[in-house]
């Protein structure tokens, strides 16, 4: 379980931050930042609860949300389909936590980045590889950033009832190909994602 290990080497204001929707066909890449409170005000449920959000059931993670959201200091950013396809999904994530670290009320004197490479922060950084399992505040912006995709992936899914996106979030399962299949890709699939880009190369040489 995640505990603040890792933050104590840091004084000041440090920020756990993490990104969701690397993967999918479809929809934005969005990140968070999120500074917990170190004191009484953090609720002893994070302590005990918090975890990497993919081992969480969402329902776990919508109250969990709730929780860091009234309690912590949060910044959300994302990065559009057409940003995505226009610099890759790797430079697109980290546009999407450049964003979010912008969103804080003042920059961070340090920041716990998920993963194996800084984005380019304008701060202090320590990459945390798993760091969702390891660190309290990356654990909590990893929720941040599912609840939050998830959240519009089921918007869109109102508008695109085709895909399943209000459960599969985007990603390549059997009920998104099928639909892919049936009525082809929209504005919100990635056409450099190789999937897609077949669909649309098909699209165009049957004109």
């Amino acid at each position: 379980m995640p505990d603040f290990a890792i933050e104590d080497q840091y004084h000041g204001r440090i920020a756990g931050i993490d990104e969701v929707g690397r993967g999918p066909l479809a929809g934005p890449v969005v990140a968070a930042a999120v500074i917990l409170p170190r004191d009484g005000r953090l609720p002893i449920e994070l302590v005990s609860e918090l975890n990497d959000s993919k081992k969480l059931s969402a329902k776990k993670r919508d109250h969990l949300y709730a929780i860091i959201m009234n309690c912590a200091e949060v910044g959300i950013g994302a990065a559009s389909v057409r940003e995505i396809d226009q610099i890759n999904i790797l430079q697109a994530t980290y546009v999407a936590m450049r964003r979010a670290v912008d969103r804080l009320n003042a920059l961070p004197d340090q920041a716990l980045v998920d993963g194996n490479r800084d984005p380019g922060l304008p701060c202090a950084v320590e990459t945390v590889v798993k760091g969702d399992s390891k660190s309290l505040s990356i654990a909590a912006a990893s929720i941040v950033a599912k609840v939050v995709r998830d959240r519009a992936m089921a918007r869109l899914a109102t508008r695109y009832p085709f895909f399943g996106w209000e459960g599969n979030a985007g990603y390549g399962v059997k009920k998104h190909m099928t639909g892919l299949g049936e009525v082809g890709p929209t504005a919100h699939h990635r056409k450099s994602f190789k999937p897609i880009a077949d669909l649309f190369d098909a699209m165009m040489d049957g004109r």
